[in-house]
């Protein structure tokens, strides 16, 4: 996984997947969902990331399998 924040655009890009993007879908006016050709999640593309999330507050946490 792979997670960009454009500051010139504030723009959030978050990757999930590298794959070949077959289908884009408008989740809303400032959202994006890329989707592999099986329907699997790609990448997620947030724009206005500032006023959307805590910015730039940001913390990432792996949790192990019990």
């Amino acid at each position: 996984m792979r997670i960009k924040y454009f500051q010139d655009t504030d723009t959030l890009y978050i990757e999930f997947r590298t794959a070949q993007v077959a289908e884009t879908k408008d989740l809303d006016e400032d959202t994006i969902l890329d989707l592999d050709r099986d329907g699997n999640i790609c990448a997620i593309t947030v724009e206005h990331a500032r006023d959307r999330a805590d910015f730039p507050q940001f913390s990432f946490e792996q949790v192990a399998a019990h």
